[in-house]
């Protein structure tokens, strides 16, 4: 249970205030905040478990080391992007 409430708060605080929960807030005035509610739900799980059984198939194939500097080079070049308007 402390890895699911680990990730729980991981994701929470990553997630909040981001493009994500800004669409959401957008869907929600269009057709409610239940509708809204549940299209997020749906779509944050799908990527969410695209994610998750990419990275248990990493974990047997890469070390943890390489996988968190490629994560973190990826962010560096995610936040440039955002910078310059292309993302």
């Amino acid at each position: 249970m402390d890895g699911v409430l680990a990730i729980f708060f991981a994701i929470f605080l990553a997630e909040l205030g981001d493009k994500t929960q800004l669409a959401t807030m957008a869907f929600a005035a269009r057709y409610g905040w239940k509708v809204a509610f549940m299209g997020a739900i749906l779509g944050l799980a799908a990527v969410n478990l695209i994610g998750a059984l990419l990275g248990d198939k990493l974990g047997d194939m890469v070390p943890l080391e390489v996988v968190h500097k490629f994560a973190g080079a990826l962010f560096i070049v995610f936040g440039i992007l955002m910078i310059f308007g292309k993302l």
